[in-house]
């Protein structure tokens, strides 16, 4: 997967930026209310709309039907932020199509007839907004959304009228989070409208050290407006994690490189090891390498095992259904071999 690898110019701070754009076709209900036969329709509208299209886009995206595939692959897809669980809670109507890279995502019948989000590792939110832009003009070339003139475009949720608009960006913030600075960024962050959540968006909890970043509001402001306020906020953010990680480094220098260090040699030689646990030790080495602190560990491998720990993803690579304490021995061999 692209966003994998993040190369960031903000020393790994930020891992990925995230455009999702909400769309409706004209006339037909939402998604909730919708029986099985038109809720087909729109897949196949949708699914059309980009593979009959004369644009070299058609022949990079795979569709798939969620009710064809396994559960565990499902959360895969969730795990790897390809689709949302709000998808798979439709999953006998709902359909995804994924282009070749897998980082350009289009979910047909969550909770809007289509979620269209583009992923870039890194911080890159404009070059994401324009691709799918692109890919949004090209399903609206066969395709009426449904759109007023004075609102936006219109969705199933009030909080996505307008322009329809979630720009996000993917943070790793282990300093703010040991020194407990998080939760004033938090609260400076809901009072400009903007709101921060953890790894798996809403209701879900920041694993690893890390936080989503996104707009709260899609009405009354342009797309680029948003963007910008997202990236004026980040980077201020991004500069406060720095600070934090100088003050470690500075005022508690032995015990951050015997914490780090610890985390390191868990990770190397555990037998059995939790996601939550993983992700927790995963996130400081992680932290340890961007500092300068650990020299001997690529920072893709991190990249890669952040994913590949997550319990759907784990069975997938391991071909068979596993019991929670299998997964976890499991778990900690996959990331001894690729660490060792």
């Amino acid at each position: 997967m692209a966003w994998f690898f993040s190369k960031s110019s903000d020393e790994g701070i930020v891992l990925t930026s995230r455009i999702r754009l909400a769309r409706n076709i004209d006339g037909v209900p939402f998604p909730h209310i919708l029986d099985k036969d038109s809720a087909k329709k729109v897949v196949e509208d949708v699914t059309s709309a980009i593979l009959d299209s004369n644009s070299a886009i058609s022949k990079d995206f795979d569709v798939i039907n969620l009710k064809d595939i396994t559960l565990n692959e499902r959360m895969s897809l969730v795990e790897k932020h390809l689709i949302s669980k709000d998808l798979i809670n439709r999953s006998d109507i709902s359909a995804v199509m994924i282009n070749k890279q897998k980082n350009v995502s289009i979910m047909i019948n969550e909770e809007d007839h289509i979620r269209l989000q583009v992923i870039y590792p890194g911080f890159k939110l404009k070059e994401a907004y324009e691709l799918a832009s692109k890919i949004d003009d090209l399903i609206e070339e066969r395709i009426t959304y449904s759109y007023d003139t004075r609102l936006g475009y219109l969705t199933s949720c009030p909080t996505n009228v307008g322009t329809g608009l979630r720009a996000s960006v993917m943070l790793h913030l282990p300093a703010l989070t040991i020194t407990k600075n998080i939760n004033n960024i938090i609260n400076t962050i809901n009072q400009v409208g903007l709101t921060i959540r953890g790894l798996y968006g809403e209701g879900s909890n920041a694993l690893g050290n890390v936080y989503q970043i996104s707009n709260q509001i899609t009405l009354g402001l342009s797309e680029e407006e948003i963007i910008n306020n997202l990236i004026a906020v980040t980077n201020k953010i991004v500069e406060k994690e720095k600070k934090a990680r100088e003050m470690l480094l500075e005022k508690q220098s032995v015990e951050l490189e015997d914490e780090l260090y610890r985390a390191l040699g868990i990770l190397k030689y555990a037998r059995s090891i939790s996601t939550q646990e993983s992700l927790e030790l995963i996130s400081k080495v992680r932290m340890g390498v961007e500092m300068g602190i650990i020299k001997d560990v690529n920072v893709d491998k991190l990249n890669e095992l952040f994913v590949n720990v997550q319990p759907a993803t784990l069975q997938l690579l391991e071909k068979r259904d596993l019991s929670p304490k299998d997964r976890d021995i499991v778990r900690a061999r996959l990331i001894r071999e690729k660490l060792n």
